[in-house]
């Protein structure tokens, strides 16, 4: 059953985060993972609990995959860069 990595990010700065997406892209793929939305336009329509502002959707085999490629050695250089240049919330959700 396919599962989900989303992330809400705000970029403080673009040019490195330009840097973080090149690197971490090929990693997710080689994991499993497929890039459903990168950023696209938000229609907000309810934000009681949550105010999203760029929104991510990485598409993987399964939970594991997904774990797998953030908890991966690989990956493990790239994410300062991301934590270092953005404020996030990443969650893995089960597609089943």
């Amino acid at each position: 059953m396919s599962a989900y990595l989303i992330v809400d990010t705000k970029i403080n700065d673009v040019d490195a985060y330009e840097e973080y997406k090149n690197l971490a892209k090929p990693i997710a793929e080689k994991y499993g993972g497929v890039y459903r939305v990168r950023g696209g336009a938000i229609d907000l329509r309810e934000d009681s609990l949550w105010t999203p502002t760029r929104i991510v959707i990485i598409e993987f085999p399964d939970v594991k995959s997904a774990q797998a490629f953030v908890d991966s050695d690989e990956y493990a250089p790239v994410k300062p860069l991301r934590l270092n240049n953005a404020e996030c919330t990443l969650f893995i959700v089960d597609g089943g």
